[in-house]
Formats: structure tokens, C-alpha cells, sequence
């Protein structure tokens, strides 16, 4: 037998706050989330920290009691990196540093450092460096004694790795440059996407870690790196795939996440581009997470964003299989029934009743309810292509027997 490989996790601890915008439950979800970009990154959280805050402090953005209770928690534990939930602003991500003495990161900060990971093309590490420098940009006073102390692990990947470009101005022409570079690749992908000819697109959008990975192996029957980790995917995968005799593109995309930095929305420009030019959205939901309509809410406020909010859209609702209500007791006469309790054909007969057939239910992983999903893209396909080519009907056969 093959022994498993240690793996060597840097310990860390997470920061949240509590106030008018979020309750603790948002704060405990927000940090669920924060520990799994942590592991995600290559880090252990070995403790979490909550204050309730009207107003974040301007110097060290939590209140001084609280700092010397971190304070004492980092130095007796020996803590890598202590992470916050919210973006810092480089003043206070300075005066934290000196005050705990090891590595700050908010969770801007963060989600760069697990794309700097994930980014394995040429054209995903020089969007990843360019959001990476715009972040890094009006930090770097105390970024390089920061990296004179301690080099490596969380955070550290990329651009802020070298010394020699203290520099503002090297490091200016330097994200002009990468903006030229991406510029140039943009309209070699934007040419790509002409030459794809009159077939009708379809992509994949969705949260992070949803299943879009999955799904795309499961119809395209390719090999697309899955995993259950956040942002396994970073380039888009773009597959032809025929679903009875209709050809059509489909596109895995980046997941989206709350609070994703906006040096990311503009960096990863391109490859949001997929989804504008897109003719037909597969938005992609974990039905078995607890959150998944805040995720819906995310996902959609990004497609607004991107102006892709008014796409026709099919709502995926995956992982059925590992969907599980609670359940209350036939004695318990005390517990007040919620969404928590729903079965999916409870939740069919809530809001997502106004989707109707706009709405399917799947396992990706175990290939369950997969042909009605075929045929209803099919079925969508096949408008979209009519439509656009009214002479060509005789190719769809009214019934098709296989999908």
C-alpha cells in the first residue's frame, strides 16, 4: 500500500465581524466560506475570530481589545496567517502586520493567491499577475519588509516574490504591459470565437465548486479537471458536443464567489466573454448547500454586472443525490418548520415554481435524471438554431428516440 503524502498545511486564523449588513449567522457562513478558500490555498484554520463592530476601526479595523486577544492567540500558537473576511485597506493591512507580526491577507488577497495557483495557461497567469499588481500597487511600502521577514506559503505566490520591482513606476509600466499582452490575446480569442462558425453557444455559469466541471465531462465526454476544491477551473473549456444529430458549443467558465475582487471581474475579462456572447446559459446551483439561493443572488448580480443577467438561462440544480433535508421529530412540537426543512418537492412548489420546465434536477456525479437534461437542451438548442436558420428544419426530427 502507498502511503499517503503529508501534507504540510500553514496554520491560520480567520477574522469576520458582526454588524448592521451582516448577523452572526451571515458571519459564521461568510467564515465557513473564508476556511474553505483557506484549505483551498493550502492552509489550516486552527481558530476564529468574531467582533460585533458598527464601524470597522480605520487603523487596525477591529477594536484593541480584540487585537490583543489575536495578539496572544498568534504568539502562542506560532500563526502563519491571520486572514480577515473583508478587504483591508493598506493602511490598516500595515499597521496589522506590525502589531501581530506575520502575514495579513483579506479575502481579496486571498482569492488571488488560489488563482495564482490554479492558473496553469500562459493567458490565465497573466490575467492572475495583472489583478495581482493592481491589488499589490498601493501596498508595497510595507509588502517588502513584510517578505524580508518570511517568504513562502498563503499569499505569497506571484508578483510578490520579487524585491527588484519596488519601484511604483516599474511596477505601472509593468501592469501596462500585461494589459497590452492581454489586449492582444483578447483579439486573437475574440477571432477565434468568429471562426466557431454559426454554432449556436452554450455555457456553463455557476457559483464555485457547483459541479460545472463535472457536468462538462459528463456531456461533453472529455476529461476537464474537476475537483472538490474552490476555483478548480480557471480557463475556459470550450468542447463540441452533439446531442442527438445537433452539434452545438459548450463552455465551462470560471465559478463566481461572493465578494469576488473586482481586479478579477476586469482582468478575467475575456474570459467572462463566453458568457456575454453566449446564446444559452446552463446556471449550474448545489442544491445540497445550505446558502444555495444567496449563491443564485451572487451568481446573478455578476451576470448583471457582465450585462449577461437577461441571457435565456436553464437553472441546473445539482447534487440531488446528496441533498438532504432536516427532519423534525413527530414529537417536536417546539421547532418552527423553515426552508432548512424542505424537501426538493417542497422547494419545487416555492418560488421555483415560476421557473417550471426552465428548472432541472441532477447528479453529475452519479448521472442521474441526465437524459431529461439532454433533451431539454436539446430542446433549446434546436429553437435557438431554427430561429437563426428557419431553412434548415428538416434536419430535427419532431421525436428523437435517443438523446
Amino acid at each position: 500500500m502507498l502511503e499517503k503524502k503529508a501534507i504540510d498545511y500553514e496554520k491560520a486564523v480567520l477574522i469576520g465581524v458582526i454588524n448592521k449588513d451582516q448577523n452572526d449567522a451571515k458571519v459564521k457562513e461568510y467564515l465557513d466560506e473564508l476556511e474553505f478558500l483557506t484549505y483551498t490555498a493550502g492552509g489550516e484554520v486552527t481558530q476564529r475570530f468574531t467582533q460585533r463592530i458598527e464601524v470597522p476601526n480605520p487603523k487596525t479595523y477591529i477594536g484593541s481589545g480584540k487585537m490583543e486577544e489575536v495578539q496572544r492567540y498568534v504568539k502562542e500558537n506560532e500563526i502563519g496567517s491571520v486572514i480577515f473576511d473583508d478587504e483591508l485597506s493598506p493602511a490598516q493591512q500595515n499597521n496589522i502586520e506590525k502589531i501581530l507580526k506575520c502575514k495579513i491577507l483579506d479575502r481579496t488577497s486571498l482569492i488571488l493567491d488560489i488563482f495564482a495557483q490554479r492558473a496553469k495557461t500562459s493567458y490565465a497567469r497573466t490575467q492572475v499577475e495583472l489583478a495581482q499588481y493592481e491589488y499589490l500597487l498601493p501596498r508595497l511600502t510595507g509588502l517588502w519588509t513584510h517578505l524580508e521577514r518570511q517568504r513562502g506559503g498563503i499569499g505569497m505566490r506571484g508578483p510578490g516574490e520579487t524585491e527588484i520591482e519596488t519601484d511604483r513606476r516599474i511596477v505601472r509600466d509593468r501592469i501596462a504591459l500585461l494589459k497590452k499582452k492581454l489586449s492582444k490575446i483578447d483579439r486573437q480569442m475574440e477571432t477565434q470565437r468568429g471562426n466557431r462558425g454559426a454554432l449556436v453557444r452554450v455555457a456553463l455559469v455557476g457559483y464555485t465548486n457547483v459541479g460545472k466541471s463535472t457536468l462538462m465531462n459528463v456531456i461533453s465526454k472529455s476529461d476537464v479537471f474537476a475537483e472538490n476544491k474552490l476555483f478548480a477551473t480557471l480557463d475556459t473549456t470550450v468542447r463540441k458536443v452533439v446531442i442527438g444529430n445537433l452539434p452545438f458549443l459548450l463552455s465551462d467558465t470560471v465559478g463566481f464567489i461572493r465578494k469576488l475582487p473586482t481586479q478579477l471581474v476586469e482582468s478575467f475579462k475575456s474570459t467572462l466573454d463566453e458568457v456575454r456572447e453566449a446564446d444559452l446559459l446552463l446556471h449550474v446551483v448545489d442544491i445540497s448547500h445550505p446558502n444555495f439561493e444567496e449563491h443564485i443572488a451572487s451568481v446573478n448580480q455578476i451576470l448583471d454586472e457582465i450585462k449577461s443577467a437577461d441571457k435565456k438561462t436553464i437553472m441546473v440544480f445539482n447534487k440531488i443525490d446528496q441533498y438532504e433535508a432536516e427532519v423534525i421529530e413527530d414529537d417536536d412540537l417546539v421547532t418552527e418548520k423553515t426552508k432548512a426543512h424542505f424537501t426538493i418537492e417542497e422547494w419545487k412548489k416555492t418560488w421555483f415554481s415560476k421557473i417550471g420546465d426552465r428548472a432541472l434536477f441532477i447528479s453529475a456525479l452519479n448521472k442521474e435524471n441526465l437524459d431529461e437534461f439532454r433533451k431539454r437542451v436539446y430542446d433549446e438548442v434546436r429553437d435557438i438554431h431554427v430561429t437563426r436558420f428557419p431553412y434548415n428544419n428538416f434536419l430535427y426530427p419532431e421525436h428523437l428516440d435517443q438523446y
